[in-house]
């Protein structure tokens, strides 16, 4: 595999990240009720993420996208929060860094649209991901902010950025 490219989404990318969330949620137990599968965006990314505070980035190797996570404002929190969202790797990808380069520049863009936290929820069982949130500076915090309606999640994280 050459280095993998990481660019903004496009519309014709949204039935291979909609494949890959479905596959990635499934595969590790969490298209039940009250999980991110079951949202709305799930089918176009790319216009959910087309407002100017936010960005859903893919990462792609030789012309097929292997994956992809975005940011945009946190549903029912304040002006100064933004969520990370919808971020899966197709396993191929998984294990060589290529999702922390993803997080950091959707960081990098976190901060540029003035975002002074980031939130994320995820559940238990998704443990290599919870690994690297602790690892780019995500503390978990007690309880959920916001109102993503993803009561399924049961792990919730901020990071100051």
């Amino acid at each position: 595999m050459s280095k993998p490219l990481i660019r903004p989404i496009r519309t014709k990318d949204d039935a291979a990240v909609a494949a890959i969330i479905r596959e990635v949620m499934v595969s590790v137990g969490a298209a039940c009720a009250g999980s991110s599968i079951h949202d709305a965006e799930v089918d176009a990314m790319s216009a959910s993420y087309a407002g100017p505070r936010a960005v859903y980035l893919v990462i792609e190797d030789g012309g097929r996208v292997l994956g992809g996570g975005g940011i945009g404002p946190l549903a029912g929190g304040d002006a100064d929060t933004c969520e990370l969202r919808k971020m899966y790797f197709r396993p191929a990808l998984r294990g060589q860094g290529q999702g922390e380069r993803v997080l950091r520049q959707l960081l990098d863009a976190a901060r540029e649209r003035g975002y002074r936290r980031c939130y994320l929820e995820t559940r238990a069982g998704m443990d290599a991901a919870r690994k690297l949130y602790l690892k780019t500076g995500f503390k978990a915090i007690g309880a959920p902010i916001g109102a993503t309606g993803h009561s399924a999640c049961d792990r919730h994280y901020l990071l100051e950025l």
